[in-house]
């Protein structure tokens, strides 16, 4: 289960470095900052987060594979989540309701945060050397 994580983990962290390298390129380039808070946060979390979530079910076996589950939908829905909710809320490209891109944002961030406290109690929850042999 860890294995499948892993790799689903690090494919979607591949696709936010890229994405986040476009986004800081074209900054760069057309001289235009509009997107840097929305490029910090694809690479910060897109790629920096989720790679390191991707790392860790490669390194480690968890107990609770339910739990592994948990954490692996709950990274790749807030990672998406909170960076289109931070496009939709900043810049507004389809010109969508207010309420609807601040809850869009607010979901997305809170996703994340529960995210990180699932990946809290899975560290906690590592099979023993014991107990793998």
């Amino acid at each position: 289960m860890e294995k499948q994580w892993s790799i689903r983990l690090i494919r979607l962290a591949a696709i936010f470095g890229l994405i986040g390298a476009v986004i800081g390129s074209d900054m760069s380039g057309s001289g235009n900052y509009q997107l840097r808070a929305i490029h910090a946060h694809i690479l910060v979390v897109g790629w920096l987060s989720v790679f390191a979530w991707g790392l860790f079910y490669r390194v480690f076996e968890v107990r609770s594979k339910k739990l592994v589950s948990v954490h692996g939908w709950t990274a790749i829905l807030s990672s998406i989540g909170l960076t289109i909710g931070m496009l939709f809320y900043y810049i507004n490209p389809f010109n969508l309701s207010e309420v609807f891109t601040l809850i869009f944002f607010i979901a997305g961030g809170t996703t994340l945060l529960i995210s990180f406290a699932v990946f809290i109690w899975v560290t906690f929850t590592l099979k023993s050397e014991e107990t793998k042999k």
